[in-house]
């Protein structure tokens, strides 16, 4: 494992290809519990004069509960594990606590955060922001009424990334 440059960041990661093709997990730790989800919907950037990432968490998610007790959580890219992936992203650690183990991917900690042996990338994040998405700052009210059926709109959290490391 090693340190990367946040300057070279895109050398790592492509930051709309990983997201919204291969996927990341977005992990935290609560109470010395961890929990997981899987997250094709995010982004990467600049705001603020700060390195970013833009995740999307719907209120109703387990994980959701990690995030608002920690300001700290981290972003794992991988190259495989696709299938495990998608375990993680439909069955919620509120109804299964094991899911992790069942998923057959290994915690580690950097610099105290947790993130998967089996991961390549990490980069470790710090909230800054959250700001829950509202029906009536829609423009495209189509968009709503087709992702959010049934009103559980995710909350936009924007995160500064402090440190990335090669896995």
């Amino acid at each position: 494992m090693h340190e990367i440059d946040l300057a070279q960041l895109g050398k790592y990661v492509d930051a709309v290809n990983d997201i919204g093709s291969n996927w990341m997990l977005v992990t935290s730790e609560k109470d010395g519990k961890v929990n997981t989800l899987t997250a094709s919907w995010g982004a990467l950037g600049t705001l603020w004069r700060k390195k970013v990432a833009f995740i999307f968490i719907r209120p109703s998610r387990y994980t959701n509960e990690f995030l608002k007790a920690n300001q700290h959580f981290t972003l794992t890219f991988f190259d495989e594990h696709k299938d495990e992936m998608g375990y993680l992203g439909k069955t919620s650690g509120r109804d299964v606590p094991d899911k992790i183990e069942k998923a057959r991917l290994h915690i580690i900690k950097v610099d105290g955060q947790p993130t998967f042996q089996e991961g390549r990338l990490v980069l470790l994040c710090r909230s800054i922001y959250a700001d829950p998405f509202e029906t009536e700052n829609f423009i495209e009210k189509d968009i709503d009424a087709t992702m959010n059926p049934n009103g559980d709109r995710s909350i936009m959290y924007i995160a500064e990334i402090e440190k990335g490391y090669r896995l």
